[in-house]
């Protein structure tokens, strides 16, 4: 069996190795470089640069600690962007130490089906026409390009160029309070930068719960980050002075960098598609059924370019199942349990139904809640702000969503999924003795208050 993989992105990649694996022989194609969108413009660069970002801001708290420092300490951005790149570099090395290792083929260059079973490369050397047996194709998205904010790559900037500045920009204009935006607004805040976000609606992060929501626009306050909320932005112009941009409201701002941060495209144009006939959505999403099969037998899609969850390791998934399939398997994709995480500061994470969710649904549902402030350990790491929120089915007592904003939620959130993945109660999780001092007791008590028997917790 011989498998050709259009990208070598997080979903790309792992499909090639799992397949390896499993014993077929695998080619992949990738345009740009291994590890996608994620590893070199996304998921890996924002976290290097937040952690550079939030241990400037946790030296100057030091005093707080009992600490001194004799000196100031300078954020470098140029020393930062360069850390950024050596973690990026790394890991791209260690995905091609993988692909060697498995005997996974990497060609460079621009795939594109011909047919069913062949797929055409262009690239510097020429041109070659490669035969297989099945392709699952993981090309992925990027940055949605939008008429009214035409990116130069200096004054109007996509996340992409975000992660490529030189300097630390005096301010900035965030459109778009989503995932994207959030984390950017907390990195360049922390590094320095007067910073204003316009989002088109009600609340930022407006996938989140809304408790989780309020909240996160409660830190941002703290922070000095200006937040304007049901606003859009009308009309913008690059002028000696900075961008200047127009809100329907009536105000006009001024920065020096404005980063948009509105949607992004799929990577479905330009692969043949079209030609060989796979069906495409309005979008430009590619059509798969749970198996991530297109309507062409031999021809599989995955991740991002598919419209679904663009989430890094949803594409991983995805593409094990498609492999396993190719490979002889009957698996269907299984969406109920997928944890989020977005490295905002605090960090969220949330798993399963929002409460409103619940409540379109007509579920009856019970909900508890614990706050950070709460917990020892929080005070000594010196970070209390943030809560931790169960929903449970009132009848059954089964876990139906978890959502945490605050210290480590990135990590604390996988608790949860276990706990929903295996169909778990929120008893369950309430009656498992949880280590002291750490955060995770926060969540055995937001499950001991959804019935109303958390011991941290004033009587109500």
């Amino acid at each position: 069996m011989r498998i050709g993989i259009l990208g070598a992105g997080p979903g790309g990649y792992v499909a090639a190795i799992k397949a390896a694996q499993l014993g077929a022989e695998v080619v992949v194609v990738e345009e740009a470089e291994v590890g996608g969108t994620c590893l070199n413009s996304g998921c890996i660069p924002t976290k290097t640069m937040l952690a550079s970002s939030e241990l400037y801001s946790h030296v100057k708290e030091m005093a707080s600690f009992g600490l001194e420092l004799k000196g100031e300490v300078i954020p470098h951005m140029e020393k930062i962007i360069e850390r950024k790149n050596k973690v990026i570099n790394t890991q791209v090395k260690g995905i091609k130490g993988l692909f060697k290792s498995w005997g996974v083929e990497l060609k460079k260059g621009r795939g594109r089906l011909v047919s069913e079973k062949e797929i055409r490369i262009e690239s510097a050397d020429g041109e070659e026409t490669v035969q297989v047996d099945s392709t699952i194709i993981a090309t992925g998205s990027r940055p949605a390009e939008i008429p009214l904010f035409p990116f130069d790559g200096k004054n109007i900037i996509s996340s992409t160029e975000a992660l490529e500045l030189t300097s630390i920009p005096k301010s900035m204009l965030i459109i778009g309070a989503g995932v994207i935006g959030c984390e950017f607004a907390c990195i360049y805040r922390a590094l320095g930068t007067e910073v204003t976000m316009v989002e088109l609606l009600p609340r930022a992060v407006s996938t989140e719960d809304e408790e989780i929501s309020a909240l996160l626009e409660r830190e941002l306050k703290k922070k000095k980050i200006k937040l304007f909320t049901n606003v859009k932005a009308e009309k913008v112009e690059i002028r000696d002075d900075g961008v200047h941009t127009t809100l329907s409201n009536g105000k006009e701002i001024v920065t020096e960098k404005v980063l948009v941060s509105i949607g992004r495209a799929l990577n479905s144009d330009g692969i043949g598609l079209e030609e060989i006939g796979v069906e495409k959505g309005q979008r430009g999403e590619i059509k798969v059924n749970p198996k991530m099969q297109t309507n062409l037998n031999n021809i599989y899609a995955i991740g991002d370019v598919t419209g679904g969850i663009l989430l890094a390791h949803v594409a991983s998934k995805e593409g094990i199942v498609a492999v396993r399939n190719i490979m002889g398997s009957s698996e269907e994709m299984d969406y109920s349990v997928v944890p989020a995480a977005i490295f905002t500061s605090p960090e969220i994470a949330s798993v399963g139904l929002r409460e409103h969710q619940a409540a379109e649904q007509g579920i009856k549902y019970i909900t508890g809640h614990f706050q950070f402030r709460a917990l020892g350990k929080a005070h000594a790491m010196g970070e209390i702000s943030g809560l931790i929120k169960v929903i449970a089915e009132k009848d059954t007592d089964k876990v139906l969503g978890v959502h945490i904003i605050g210290p480590h939620a990135s990590d604390l959130i996988h608790e949860a999924a276990v706990a929903m993945k295996a169909g778990l109660k929120v008893k369950d999780i309430a009656e498992t003795i949880h280590a002291h001092p750490t955060l995770a007791e926060g969540l055995m008590e937001a499950a001991e208050d959804a019935h109303g028997e958390a011991v941290h917790v004033p009587k109500k």
